[in-house]
């Protein structure tokens, strides 16, 4: 096996290698040491290798695997997070190097960190981010590159775990979602990424953006990457009183239910109206593979987003405020413009402005459960279009409408706190990805990672790597 075909097998199925001692552990981790070593200076997805402890924890697991422990899907398995979560002897820069680049390293694992390693994963190392997870990288900070065409824009804010996850430097990574940014690195990347009910995964040891909006989640190749990541890292956490006490499923159990009975849900007008044409039609190719698989489809009718969107902006930007007063603005000058800007606006926001939209939030939830109460999941585009150009993205945010498209998909779904999961649907003719998006009701993430698997064993996009990298 060449090392290209190993990096590039589902993390399900090199798990299943692992354990059965087709492969060991060490093999793999360091075919993704040597794959980073050769390609990152390039890409720029790491912030971080952690190379010995990763080799270190490689042989742990071989060794607990050789005597039968093993520990279930993620054991031995090479994976890497986002630097805004915590690794034990780690500094955590949350992409804002001189805000946080003389911190001590953290002194203890963040929650989905710690259940990683619970689940004897190999943590290759933290992976590259935009300036505090907002939308622009720091000046001081190279942006990822896309490896699937260098010109297009990697996705804010979770670059490098799009990046890396799709070059072969990672079986799977963990992002986090305030207004799109586990959907958007898998949109431009051609991954799988799940955005989790609020609530779900805990979000202790985390450097947060916006308490009320922050989800933590998996970008991965495929939807049972997704279900074995999102089995390790959810549930309840003494160190985080906003993670749900309610039992997590075996998502990769239910991953064979199948479809019968599942009801799919589409509103044609919202999923198609100004969208473009080939997402649109991989969207209806998709109700086609569904109905195929026993679901029914149904035709409802998508709340309205305008006012939730709108509110959106000042929810984030008064909670990023809120989350960085001990920085800002004391030491404006060490931020970037893009974030800077944000802050700003969120000390501008009033109370009362603040309050209008925390009500504009909880009416459209209540809208949002009410028609999860006659259909399970509804398919609905991640981007109005195709994705951006790096020329495109220098300019973004120039008209005043810029932002309000980039998250109109997107948002809604942050301010609802209902699960979402991106799949890969196509390709330009740049080679470039794009996709679309499933949603379902609070805590139905089972029903997401069950359609997108049958979604995915019927369709090849998530198999198709990039085409510019060395073997």
């Amino acid at each position: 096996m060449s090392t290209n075909e190993l990096v590039y097998r589902d993390l399900t199925d090199i798990a299943r290698a692992i354990a059965a001692r087709e492969v060991s552990s060490s093999e793999v981790t360091e075919a993704m040491l040597e794959r980073i070593n050769l390609l990152d200076a390039a890409l720029g997805s790491y912030v971080e290798v952690m190379a010995d402890s990763a080799r270190g924890e490689a042989a742990a697991a071989d060794k607990a695997i050789s005597r039968g422990d093993a520990l279930g899907p993620l054991h031995g398995v090479p994976v890497a997070v986002k630097d805004l979560c915590d690794a034990s002897g780690v500094r955590t820069i949350a992409g804002m190097p001189r805000v946080r680049g003389a911190i001590e390293p953290a002194t203890s694992d963040a929650t989905v960190v710690q259940r990683l390693r619970q689940a004897g994963a190999v943590l290759l190392g933290k992976l590259q981010l935009t300036e505090g997870a907002v939308a622009h990288h720091h000046p001081d900070v190279r942006p990822p590159l896309n490896p699937h065409n260098p010109n297009y824009w990697a996705g804010a804010s979770s670059s490098g775990s799009g990046a890396a996850t799709a070059a072969g430097l990672c079986y799977a990574s963990l992002g986090s979602d305030t207004g799109g940014s586990i959907r958007f690195p898998s949109f431009a990347h051609g991954l799988t990424g799940l955005k989790q009910s609020w609530g779900r995964v805990s979000r202790a040891g985390v450097v947060p953006l916006s308490w009320s909006l922050d989800h933590v989640g998996p970008i991965t190749r495929s939807a049972a990457d997704c279900a074995a990541v999102l089995g390790a890292i959810a549930g309840q956490d003494p160190r985080d009183p906003t993670a749900l006490s309610v039992p997590v499923p075996d998502y990769s159990g239910e991953l064979g239910l199948g479809l019968a009975g599942l009801r799919i849900g589409f509103d044609e007008a919202y999923a198609t109206e100004q969208v473009d044409a080939e997402i649109a039609q991989s969207m209806r190719d998709a109700l086609a593979i569904f109905k195929d698989g026993g679901a029914s489809i149904v035709p409802v009718g998508f709340p309205d987003t305008a006012a939730a969107i709108d509110a959106w902006f000042p929810l984030c930007t008064a909670d990023a405020a809120a989350a960085h007063a001990a920085t800002y603005p004391a030491r404006k000058s060490d931020y970037g413009p893009g974030l800077a800007d944000l802050l700003d606006t969120g000390l501008a926001t009033s109370g009362v402005e603040y309050a209008n939209a925390h009500d504009v939030r909880q009416n459209f939830r209540g809208r949002m459960l009410h028609m999860f109460n006659d259909v399970d999941i509804v398919i609905v585009p991640a981007f109005m279009r195709q994705n951006l150009t790096l020329a495109e993205f220098e300019t973004f945010g120039s008209r005043e409408t810029d932002w309000p498209e980039l998250v109109r998909f997107t948002a809604p779904f942050d301010i609802a706190g209902t699960p979402t999961l991106s799949l890969p649907s196509g390709f330009n003719g740049d080679g470039a990805p794009f996709g679309f998006q499933l949603a379902a009701g609070h805590l139905n993430e089972s029903g997401l990672t069950r359609a997108g698997h049958v979604y995915q064993q019927a369709t090849s996009w998530h198999r198709q790597r990039p085409q510019q990298l060395p073997s």
